[in-house]
């Protein structure tokens, strides 16, 4: 049998598309080599998965192409992929800035959209190696099966423990797409031998304003025994090219609060004022750091502004990232500029579609990238549909 499409991927983004094109008519086979649907989808958000962000907009994705993203964002939204939701019955919560979370597990949305897929009758294959993809006479041949459209839904190489592989590349070298040079994203950083003190504190974690560059993010950061995380850190490690430093502000009220601990506790040593701030681990690397011996009342406010200075822009120079093995995402990617924002077809090669973390789009860390997914894996889905009725 031909089939209208073979999707290769049954992650978020090619249970969508199967899931899309099968509903509205299309025969349509997905293809995975692992031995479960949406394995990335499982451990997300801690196992619940944190499906979508109440801010989704196209400002909040990264990519060589800005606009690129609007279209499918704006055709299939956070708000419908919460109907979704809804109309499975899957229970959630709002965690900060607008993240998304199941209130039980995270398999509930693979077992929603396999749902899905099933109402579209899917011909789902997984432990299905896919081996040459070939061209020929109008079809792709793909593991002993042909279809009008294929779909590249592969993902990057991020968490290859999870069998993630950068074949999307080596098909879209095969079809002549160009790739922007992929990167991990949303990734922790290492630091060096002169950042020993803050390494040896690991599992620290303080509330601050990461920057990198012109980009800021405001949420915890995390220092590692290999350097630093947390959300703040990830959010800006997106953004970060080797030899560039990142900036913590980790008090940002620094001045006022030296000043006030210099009248109320003029007795005190800095690191008694520091205490009052972060914890105590911090506090003692910071001291030794400023190595400031005298009371508070006999430093001048010019040193404590100086003091403060270093508090609101603390600074380190990564000696690279923690790579795909931690990296949430994949930046980078097949090059926009080949593909149709409205349906993510590839210009040059009619019935080739690449959608999700394939492409050159990366959001933010909390739910941003599986919208990408959701959305991208529509648009495919429902050209694949449309196309599928007039044949």
């Amino acid at each position: 049998m031909t089939y209208d499409a073979i999707i290769l991927g049954a992650g978020g983004a090619g249970l969508m598309a199967a899931a899309t094109a099968g509903q509205k008519g299309a025969k349509v086979l997905l293809l995975d080599h692992a031995e479960r649907a949406g394995k990335k989808i499982l451990i997300s958000g801690g196992g619940r998965c944190n499906f979508t962000n109440m801010g989704v907009d196209a400002t909040c994705f990264l990519s060589e192409n800005p606009h690129f993203a609007k279209s499918a964002l704006s055709r299939y939204t956070q708000w419908d992929f919460l109907g979704l939701i809804d109309q499975h019955k899957i229970t959630w919560h709002e965690k900060t800035l607008g993240q998304l979370f199941c209130d039980g597990s995270a398999r509930q949305v693979v077992a929603m959209l396999l749902g899905e897929c099933a109402k579209g009758k899917v011909d789902v294959r997984l432990d299905t190696q896919i081996g040459e993809v070939h061209h020929a006479d109008g079809l792709f041949h793909v593991a002993g099966y042909s279809a009008r459209s294929l779909v590249i839904a592969t993902g990057g190489p991020s968490i290859p423990k999870m069998g993630a592989t950068g074949v999307a590349y080596d098909l879209a070298q095969q079809f002549g797409l160009k790739v922007i040079t992929p990167r991990p994203a949303l990734v922790p950083f290492t630091l060096g031998d002169s950042d020993q003190a803050f390494k040896a504190i690991s599992g620290v974690a303080v509330p601050a304003v990461a920057q990198v560059g012109d980009v800021s993010f405001e949420e915890a950061a995390l220092f590692t025994h290999r350097g630093l995380s947390g959300p703040s850190i990830l959010q800006v490690s997106s953004f970060w090219a080797p030899g560039q430093t990142v900036s913590l502000n980790i008090l940002p009220s620094a001045h006022a609060v030296l000043r006030e601990a210099k009248r109320q506790m003029p007795r005190a040593h800095l690191k008694a004022a520091l205490t009052e701030h972060f914890p105590k681990r911090l506090a003692e690397v910071l001291d030794v750091m400023f190595d400031v011996t005298t009371e508070l009342a006999n430093l001048p406010d010019k040193v404590l502004d100086g003091i403060a200075d270093r508090l609101t822009a603390l600074e380190f120079t990564p000696t690279g990232t923690e790579g795909y093995a931690k990296a949430e995402v994949t930046a980078g990617g097949i090059d926009t500029d080949a593909l149709s924002s409205k349906t993510m077809e590839a210009k040059a090669v009619p019935g080739l579609f690449v959608i999700g973390e394939a492409v050159d789009v990366t959001g933010w860390l909390g739910g941003y990238n599986f919208q990408w997914a959701w959305s991208s894996g529509v648009a495919a889905g429902r050209e694949i549909g449309e196309r599928a009725i007039t044949n």
